[in-house]
C-alpha cells in the first residue's frame, strides 16, 4: 500500500492562502492547515484572521490546526529590533520562529512534507524564507516545499477569490511595528 503524502502547510492569513489549497490538495493526499502566528497584534486581529483561515479551511476541506499565541516569546525574540523597517531582521527572526515552529509540529505528528503562505505577501521574499524552511525540514528529516506563492499567477487569483468571497485583507504585516509603521505612514501621506 502506497503511504500517504501528507502536507503541513503553516498559514498566516486568508489572503495569502485561499488560492492555494487547491493547489496542494491536487499534489498532496492530505493537507492541514498550521496557524502559528504570534507576531499578530493586537490580538483581535490575530482572532481575526485565525477566524478568516478556519472559514476558508472549512470551504476547502482542508484541516486546521491552530498553534500556541506565545506573543511573550514573540516579543522577547524582537525585543531590539522594534525599529527596524519591514523585511529586515526582525522579519528573519519571526519567519524564522514560526517556520521552525511548523516543523517541529510537522515532525512531531507525522507529516513528511512541510509548506509556509508566507511566501504570498506582496512584500515577503521567498529567497529569505525558503531557505529557512529548508534548514529547518532538513534537521528535522523533512522536506520543505520550496515556493514564492506569489508567481504563477497565484497572487493575482488569490486577490481575485478574496474580492469573490469577501475575505478580510489586512493592510499591515500582522507584527505591532509593522502596525505603527504603517499608521505614520498613513499621517505623513494626509
Amino acid at each position: 500500500m502506497k503511504e500517504k503524502k501528507r502536507l503541513l502547510f503553516h498559514v498566516c492569513c486568508g489572503p495569502c492562502s485561499i488560492a492555494l489549497f487547491e493547489e496542494l490538495k491536487e499534489q498532496f493526499d492530505e493537507v492541514v492547515a498550521y496557524f502559528y502566528n504570534p507576531n499578530i497584534h493586537p490580538e483581535e486581529e490575530y482572532e481575526r484572521r485565525k477566524k478568516e483561515v478556519e472559514l476558508l479551511c472549512e470551504e476547502a476541506g482542508v484541516s486546521f490546526v491552530e498553534g500556541p499565541y506565545d506573543s511573550e516569546n514573540w516579543f522577547a525574540l524582537t525585543k531590539d529590533l522594534k525599529e527596524e523597517r519591514e523585511g529586515g531582521s526582525r522579519c528573519g527572526l519571526c519567519f524564522d520562529m514560526r517556520v521552525k515552529r511548523a516543523v517541529e509540529y510537522a515532525r512531531e505528528h507525522g507529516f513528511d512534507t512541510v509548506a509556509t503562505s508566507i511566501t504570498s505577501g506582496r512584500n515577503k521574499r521567498a529567497d529569505v524564507i525558503n531557505p529557512i524552511g529548508l534548514t529547518h525540514a532538513m534537521e528535522q528529516g523533512l522536506v520543505f516545499l520550496e515556493a514564492d506563492w506569489k508567481k504563477g499567477g497565484r497572487q493575482e487569483k488569490g486577490i481575485a477569490m478574496g474580492k469573490e468571497k469577501g475575505v478580510y485583507r489586512q493592510d499591515y504585516c500582522g507584527c505591532v511595528y509593522s502596525r505603527i509603521a504603517r499608521e505614520k505612514q498613513k499621517n505623513n501621506d494626509s
